[in-house]
């Protein structure tokens, strides 16, 4: 039980590791997470966190609601999320900031979304349905159901029959996601793999519940220390190569002159 985020959900790209490999991630954009309200089992009989995430309007947010944030002297957000915590921290107050720092690279999360709409289907698309024969003398039932009623006992369909129906725009959580990298300058964190809902939607992020061991997939230390040895490395090729042609006449002026001096010779 510890305290999540929330963020907006980028795109996808990806980065690659040491040994060259590409790792997919989603570029999740967390900014304007602030501290709303405080719950404590006191006064609400349990201890948890209101996070006030994104801008809002005041003509667009209730008198309720737009008197709640005012309380916190707080400008109107989006929306609000609920994060249950095991106990309060000193550094929990009201209005502070809960930046992305939070999380750590290496670290699992549990990341929830709505997944993209896709309106009304059939029972192939919505259900994985078979279809039916598409010759052998089948006439305009090459998708359809086949039989969903029942006999004169109970003479209905019953409730939960999968049948067509709209499809998508629920809540839908995937579970134990590695986080790639976490850059708090820009407010973003990487995390690998796909995660539901839309370029643009918000999504929750808190730390999963199952057990993992901690580690680090993507690295940017060695990186940097790769590119300085390139650089020392290209440096160094840039001198012997000003060096040699410095060399080259010195050597040709030493030769010219020896032939000389043989030429004398032979003329003596």
């Amino acid at each position: 039980m510890s305290i999540g985020l929330i963020g907006i959900k980028t795109g996808m790209t990806r980065v690659f590791d040491e040994s060259g490999a590409s790792i997919p991630v989603t570029v999740i954009n967390v900014d304007s997470n602030r501290i709303s309200q405080i719950k404590t089992t006191e006064r609400d009989g349990y201890n948890a966190i209101q996070v006030a995430y994104g801008k809002q309007k005041e003509s667009r947010v209730g008198k309720a609601l737009l008197g709640h944030y005012k309380k916190s002297n707080l400008e109107p957000a989006r929306g609000q999320m609920e994060f249950r915590v095991s106990s309060i921290e000193d550094e929990m107050k009201v209005g502070s900031d809960i930046k992305v720092d939070s999380f750590k690279a290496g670290e699992h999360v549990d990341i929830t979304g709505k997944t993209l709409g896709k309106g009304f289907q059939g029972g192939v698309k919505r259900h994985h349905f078979k279809t039916q024969d598409a010759t052998h003398g089948n006439s305009i039932s090459h998708r359809a159901l086949g039989s969903t009623g029942q006999c004169q006992d109970p003479g209905r369909v019953f409730k939960g029959k999968k049948m067509p129906g709209h499809l998508g725009s629920v809540n839908r959580t995937i579970q134990n996601l590695t986080i790639v990298k976490v850059m708090s300058e820009e407010n973003i964190m990487l995390v690998k793999g796909s995660i539901p809902g839309h370029n643009g939607s918000y999504v929750v992020i808190k730390h999963t519940q199952k057990k993992y061991t901690p580690k680090e997939i993507y690295s940017e230390k060695e990186l940097s220390q790769e590119t300085n040895s390139d650089v020392q490395s290209a440096d160094s090729k840039a001198d012997v190569q000003e060096t040699k042609p410095a060399n080259t006449p010195e050597l040709n002026t030493e030769e010219s002159a020896s032939s000389e001096n043989i030429d004398k010779k032979t003329e003596e």
